[in-house]
């Protein structure tokens, strides 16, 4: 019997996609490293990258009424499947999906070789950027990104965004050393992006 992917899933009011495991970092304080699945989910790790044709046989079951926002974020940064996730946007849209949010770690531009913020225009509501720290030094540590240029494309990534997108906002966890939280602060300050300070899941 073939083994049923978990593509939505609930977190609060909220209906989460998850199209990819896929990621170009290995955050020090990732979730996949302790769980294998969300509280109201089944396991989050897919047995294979789905098709579109697959994200809509999922959606079948989904009341999406219920939600407050779809929100594109599962056990892979969404942006590897850039064009999977605009097909899926611009459908749930077509249905009627009020609120769409993107939760990536920004690096799309370095995933495609090329500006990608563009694509998202007309597509979802609001990009939450994971910023991490507030210095490239702790960024490296903490993320430990494949691209050795990550941090500044991240930034470029959110000025991009912000000419394409209604909302866009930087996010850390609440476990950062206050040096850090201050320096993410003024980095977001900076760019006029918001930043949200959100408590540490384990």
């Amino acid at each position: 019997m073939k083994k049923e992917m978990t593509i939505f899933y609930e977190v609060h009011d909220n209906i989460y996609v998850n199209l990819t495991n896929k990621c170009p970092c290995a955050c020090t304080f990732c979730l996949r490293q302790t769980r294998d699945h969300m509280e109201n989910s089944h396991v989050l790790w897919l047995e294979h990258a789905p098709s579109f044709e697959e994200v809509q046989e999922a959606m079948k079951a989904v009341d999406f009424s219920k939600y407050k926002e779809v929100v594109f974020c599962g056990f892979g940064e969404p942006t590897e499947r850039l064009e999977l996730l605009c097909k899926t946007a611009a459908y749930l849209k077509e249905q009627g999906v009020r609120c769409i949010r993107l939760n990536t770690n920004g690096l799309s531009d370095l995933l495609h070789e090329r500006k990608t913020a563009q694509d998202l225009h007309g597509l979802v509501d609001i990009v939450s950027i994971s910023l991490n720290a507030g210095t490239e030094e702790e960024y490296q540590k903490v993320t430990r990104p494949k691209f050795p240029n990550a941090f500044a494309a991240l930034q470029e990534f959110a000025a991009d965004c912000k000419n394409s997108v209604p909302t866009v906002m930087y996010s850390v966890v609440d476990v950062l050393p206050k040096t850090e939280l201050d320096a993410a602060q003024a980095l977001a300050d900076r760019q006029g992006i918001p930043l949200r300070v959100r408590k540490f899941e384990h």
